[in-house]
């Protein structure tokens, strides 16, 4: 059984050289196995959750949106920052789905757990899958900047495999919430999935 598994190795200098609105940049020394010590950059993050809507129909709610750092609109599922520290990732995802696409869901469940580029950001994502989908009663929840130009889609999940194997769709947590939604249902069912209020060893919270 493979499992990774928690370490720390000693820290011999620290520093912040930026603070952003966000997010920061760390610089750590770094001892290694052979002695040395090694300078690493890296930028250090909240904690995001995103969710993977699955309605009745077999089909995933997505939206497309602009992402400057790599200059493209992406076909995404609904995410976002866990903006306080400790909050719970389940109401945290709850929030996000009713902010982002104006919908609520009755049963979730958590889907995988992944840490999107740990060679340079400690950023750990939690991705959940959420079923019984309606409408959230009243006015939308108002949008700005990037989400103000959103656009929304309920896709199949074949055809969403289909895209992401060749190589059309590439945002990280829908590639990796719709295979590993295909690879559950072939496998041990959905019903073997991990309960919403999970352990996070991640990012630990209070239920």
């Amino acid at each position: 059984m493979l499992k990774d598994t928690p370490e720390e190795w000693r820290v011999t200098a620290t520093a912040t050289p930026f603070t952003g609105k966000k997010t920061s940049v760390r610089t750590d020394d770094v001892v290694m196995p052979d002695g040395g010590v090694a300078r690493r950059d890296y930028q250090v993050h909240p904690g995001s959750v995103a969710v993977l809507a699955l309605d009745d129909r077999d089909r995933v709610l997505v939206l497309k949106q602009y992402r400057h750092p790599v200059r493209m609109k992406l076909w995404e599922i609904p995410a976002g920052l866990l903006d306080v520290p400790g909050e719970n990732p389940l109401h945290a995802a709850q929030r996000e789905l009713y902010e982002e696409a104006h919908v609520k869901a009755e049963d979730w469940r958590v889907l995988t757990d992944v840490y999107t580029t740990p060679g340079g950001c400690d950023e750990a994502v939690r991705i959940f899958l959420a079923r019984g989908l309606s409408e959230v009663e009243g006015e939308r929840f108002e949008v700005s900047e990037e989400e103000a130009d959103m656009e929304f889609a309920r896709v199949p999940v074949d055809e969403l495999v289909r895209g992401v194997l060749a190589g059309e769709l590439h945002n990280n947590c829908l590639v990796v919430g719709v295979l590993s939604l295909q690879a559950v249902r072939a496998g041990d069912g959905l019903e073997s999935l991990r309960p919403a209020e999970a352990e996070w060893p991640a990012r630990p919270f209070s239920v």
